[in-house]
């Protein structure tokens, strides 16, 4: 068998709140990660081939291939023309209930369709061929039930075709008609247990579509780009672990920033880094429930030794998520290694806790009413920042090289002085002001002496640098100085001018950074969405807006962004679909509208105002 040769953006997902399954425009499921989004894959062609797990549903002859989303839905709708007929299949996985399932409709539209299907399941990331047995129906169109077993874990498929193995893989042909409908049900399910019952397809359809229709209903954007920011939104609650609140940077692990190249990371976690902007992002937009249980699970995972804070956690808060080595992979067009779990869970990154410090002051505003313990909490991360602000550490891009004096961490403590700091004036909280106010002044004067490079007339990557790093795009966005002060300009405009790649922002140029790794990378689109932010700071609008309509063009046909892009070969690139990408769409987006009362940049740079549609509400009920 051969490699899928399938592009990323080649992709759309669906998911239940608990995982994500992606699925090939061709009609092949090549990812699914059971039962939750950092579990062993029972499908991994995308990082292999076909012999590593898929599930393929499509027509017998050549056909050309539309694709959507059933509007404001995670529904995915892919309709195959072909010279005989015209079939769609529905994809989508009801929000989770008592079990997991993939739902696949195969619905005639006109004429005659030929169909081939290709279940092909292999446990632990393809190393383990299950057990398959089949019970098969007493009557024309009554459902088969397959079931593949291997050691925990079980997936049951129901469907009214005939199906028969063939070189360790299930296969069935069928014919779909104009108007006829044929449901296919894959079911996980632990295998000591008693096997699910059986769903009703078209009644999972109707309820899914009224789940989404109804959530999408709650966003409070109604502006520019509205589709465009409703799908990111969307793509966020789907990477929403619902159990715990905790919301995973992407569904995938290993997929490259260059292909053939060893870039290659599990992104199936939380990161802190991304939590302020999280947050923003789903407040703003009015899901003000999803962002108070993100805030909750960040609470719950740094629960603990401020000094034993991590810059990642599982998705349930779990602290050891061991790196290894997938060595029967080939990974995603040979690059290699495959990687499961996340070694940079044991870096030190000083940026963290100015994150949680801006996220948890941003709760405060937006009237999440923090737990009891909240300030406690904060007041001992914050002396622990006091302690360790001048260690070198390995950075917000988790570099594998030395440790250095990273310029953005050192902001990034001052960010965590400067929060608390900001909480305990406005809501009256117990802290030593009068000593973390000198300190803050005095982590702002050492960045500026010696973050700042004078001949260049920028900020660099790190303490005695010439290095530019898209990281510097934070100075403004979080208040560190205006937009106004020259030496932020200067570094704009040189990252404008250095670190653009043909439109896009790459995060700073491997050659003259020791990040320890091998090969290149394509332009991180959450740095070039925080250039377009830095653009409509300094009031260069029309430059922001232009640039934040070229970031459009680089989603897939389905509305899906990836980690990075490579605007050369015009191709997405890294793990996906990628929170932190559709986080800053959100927030530029939010930032560029005019109409619009929250706008990220300013509440972070501002900090202490209120936020905009807490006041508005206020407003509105007296």
């Amino acid at each position: 068998m051969h490699s899928p040769r399938r592009r990323i953006e080649d992709y759309a997902a669906i998911g239940d709140g608990e995982t994500m399954a992606l699925v090939s425009r061709d009609g092949s499921i090549d990812w699914l990660c059971w039962p939750r989004f950092d579990s062993a894959a029972c499908f991994a062609a995308l990082l292999g081939t076909e012999e590593h797990g898929r599930w393929l549903i499509a027509p017998k002859q050549q056909a050309r291939i539309a694709r959507r989303y059933l509007p404001d839905t995670l529904i995915l709708e892919t309709t195959f023309d072909t010279d005989t007929g015209a079939v769609t299949i529905t994809d989508f996985m009801p929000p989770r209930g008592a079990h997991s399932d993939v739902v696949r409709i195969v619905r005639g539209v006109h004429g005659r369709v030929d169909m081939h299907m290709d279940l092909t399941v292999r446990f632990d990331y393809g190393s383990n061929m299950p057990w398959v047995t089949q019970q098969r129906a007493t009557q024309p169109r009554g459902l088969n039930v397959l079931t593949a077993i291997a050691g925990p874990d079980c997936v049951t498929l129901r469907a009214p075709v005939t199906m028969h193995g063939s070189d360790h893989h299930t296969v069935s042909g069928f014919t779909v008609e104009e108007g006829e409908s044929i449901a296919f049900v894959l079911t996980y399910s632990q295998s000591h247990l008693e096997q699910p019952r059986p769903i009703d397809a078209a009644a999972a359809l109707k309820d899914s579509e009224k789940f989404w229709l109804e959530w999408s209903a709650r966003c409070e954007y109604k502006g520019r780009w509205r589709e465009a920011v409703h799908r990111s939104l969307i793509t966020l609650k789907a990477l929403i672990y619902h159990p715990t609140g905790g919301i995973v940077a992407a569904a995938t692990t290993s997929l490259p920033e260059l292909p053939g190249g060893s870039r290659n990371w599990d992104y199936r976690f939380c990161w802190l880094r991304d939590a302020t902007f999280t947050l923003l992002a789903l407040m703003d937009a009015g899901y003000m429930d999803e962002a108070g249980r993100w805030r909750d699970w960040l609470a719950r995972a740094l629960a603990g030794s401020p000094s034993q804070a991590q810059i990642l956690y599982g998705i349930a808060g779990e602290r050891r998520v061991t790196e290894w080595e997938v060595d029967w992979l080939p990974g995603f067009e040979n690059s290699r290694p495959v990687r499961i779990g996340n070694a940079a869970a044991l870096q030190k990154q000083l940026d963290i806790y100015g994150e949680l410090a801006d996220a948890m002051q941003h709760a405060r505003l937006g009237g999440l009413v923090p737990g009891e313990a909240s300030w406690a909490v904060q007041r001992e991360l914050t002396e622990h920042v006091c302690k360790i602000w001048q260690d070198e550490d390995e950075g917000i891009w988790e570099v594998r090289g030395p440790p250095r004096h990273f310029t953005h961490s050192k902001v990034m403590a001052w960010v965590a002085l400067d929060r608390a700091i900001e909480a305990a004036e406005k809501f009256n909280l117990e802290a030593p002001l009068d000593r973390w106010r000198e300190l803050r002044e005095r982590i702002h004067a050492d960045v500026c002496r010696h973050g700042f490079n004078t001949q260049r007339g920028a900020f660099t990557q790190a303490y005695g640098s010439t290095a530019l790093d898209a990281s510097l795009l934070m100075i403004a966005l979080v208040g560190f100085l205006p937009p106004s002060d020259p030496r932020v300009r200067g570094t704009v405009e040189a990252i404008g001018r250095e670190l653009m790649a043909n439109g896009f922002i790459r995060r700073y140029i491997p050659e003259q950074a020791d990040d320890g790794v091998a090969g290149g990378e394509g332009a991180f689109l959450a740095c070039s969405f925080w250039y377009v932010d830095n653009l409509a700071l300094l009031g260069r609008r029309d430059e922001a807006i232009e640039m934040f309509e070229r970031l459009l063009t680089c989603r897939n046909d389905v509305g899906l962004l990836a980690e990075e892009y490579d605007p050369h070969r015009k191709r997405q690139l890294g793990n996906f679909p990628q929170a932190f990408s559709h986080v800053a769409l959100v927030s530029s987006a939010l930032n560029l509208n005019r109409s619009e009362p929250a706008k990220p940049a300013e509440q972070r740079a501002t900090g202490s105002a209120e936020h905009p549609r807490r006041t508005a509400r206020k407003s509105a009920a007296q």
